[in-house]
């Protein structure tokens, strides 16, 4: 016999990792232990009925067909149990539906929460294919530029139903809101994205509203305002968190009236600190931290007090800047103290905005005003999956539901005994 000397050559591109492969097949692995145990537990509810010979209505039949799911170590072959009704013929069929592995899946969610982060990073669709082989490897299928393009296409229409879901049976106990400026391509001027989330009494914090408007005024303000109760968002939050945008606190006074402000301190130090001198900054910034950072209010206004005499004969301006806000900087001493760090600031919205920002910035406004909506929309979606729930949770429906707080504590009322 011949003995075969033909010997492969690498392929352009290829890349030798045994590592990655051990981790596919562990992937592999694990991912069909998950569904049998699911399919088991299918199995298992579906017991009791029974045909009139008495054997099982529903039973195992097989297998789908294998198919390639797109992970961030590539693509792992998976294989989903099928389930077989015996009486489909006398009623409604009843089929196995796995939550591990949806029937229609083609990528798993962190990868389509990967897509809109790397173009907001600044890949364009062009690159994508490039940029994604390099994470994937060069095998893997359905990451064209025509592919990102139906995938934009997806998008957007996620977004419009988004934009017109029923807010009816949703109540918010606080609400953060801020305008966000990015320069988009070939735009004028710079465009404000105004974004409200909320927290739940619950204690989770979802995305409320996002709408663009030319810039952060009350108008803007009012129709995301007008548009949420339309849709029905009729019960009033407690407390409102912001910035001094003027706009945005005369909109909420005039849709929801009753609802408190509270004004983030983040900003308000910025501004502050903007009033004097670099070399004043880092004491002064000292002293605004004792004000909100004290453990109840007459220890707040006291260090307030001591911060006004202490920079007004040379920096009036500063002080007045920190003064004229004093009530609303405060309303979260009225309040439960564990919920007092997500109240001082603004920040929730801050943090997930910082990456669109760099992406902007790094391509010089390389978006275009329709582009950049949806893009932030779906960062933002993806960024609301790991967003921490407040703390203290049991107090969100004392706080909706109206009971007072006095320095973080919950205010018993006093019971007079007859004489």
């Amino acid at each position: 016999m011949t003995e075969n000397r033909v010997v492969a050559l690498r392929q352009k591109g290829a890349i030798d990792d045994p590592l990655t492969e051990i981790l596919r097949t562990g992937a592999r692995r694990l991912i069909a232990q998950a569904v049998e145990a699911e399919f088991e537990t299918f199995l298992a509810s579906t017991a009791e009925l029974v045909l009139p010979d008495g054997r099982r209505r529903v039973v195992r039949h097989g297998h789908d067909r294998v198919r390639a799911i797109q992970t961030g170590i590539g693509p792992v072959e998976v294989q989903k149990p099928k389930a077989r009704d015996r009486a489909a013929a006398s009623g409604e069929r009843i089929r196995f539906t796995s939550n591990i592995l949806p029937k229609w899946a083609r990528r798993t969610k962190s990868l389509d929460a990967l897509l809109p982060v790397l173009y907001l990073r600044g890949i364009s669709a062009g690159d994508f294919q490039e940029a994604l082989a390099a994470l994937l490897g060069r095998e893997a299928p359905n990451l064209s530029a025509a592919v990102i393009a139906r995938l934009k296409s997806e998008w957007e229409d996620e977004y419009r139903r988004w934009q017109k879901r029923d807010l009816s049976a949703r109540h918010y106990v606080y609400v953060w809101a801020d305008g966000v400026y990015l320069q988009a391509r070939m735009e004028p001027q710079a465009e404000c994205m105004l974004v409200l989330m909320g927290a739940t009494p619950e204690g989770t914090k979802e995305l409320i509203g996002f709408q663009t408007g030319m810039r952060e005024s009350g108008q803007s303000w009012k129709e995301l305002l007008v548009d949420l109760k339309a849709r029905g968002l009729v019960i009033a939050p407690q407390v409102a968190i912001g910035d001094g945008a003027l706009g945005f606190w005369k909109a909420l006074d005039e849709a929801f009236p009753t609802t408190r402000h509270q004004r983030c301190w983040l900003h308000k130090t910025l501004n502050v600190l903007d009033k004097l001198p670099k070399s004043m900054q880092p004491n002064a910034h000292k002293d605004l931290r004792e004000i909100w950072l004290s453990p109840n209010r007459g220890a707040a206004e006291a260090a307030m007090t001591i911060f006004a005499e202490k920079y007004a004969p040379k920096y009036d301006k500063a002080v007045e800047c920190l003064i004229k806000d004093r009530q609303t900087l405060l309303t979260f001493f009225d309040l439960p103290a564990d919920h007092w760090d997500h109240l001082r600031t603004s920040n929730p919205i801050e943090s997930v905005f910082a990456t669109v920002k760099h992406r902007t910035v790094r391509m010089k406004g390389a978006l275009s005003q329709d582009t950049a909506r949806l893009m932030v929309f779906k960062l933002v979606m993806a960024a609301s999956r790991t967003w921490r729930r407040l703390q203290g949770q049991n107090q969100l429906p004392k706080v909706g539901n109206g009971i007072k707080f006095k320095d973080g504590i919950e205010a018993v009322a006093e019971i007079k005994s007859a004489a």
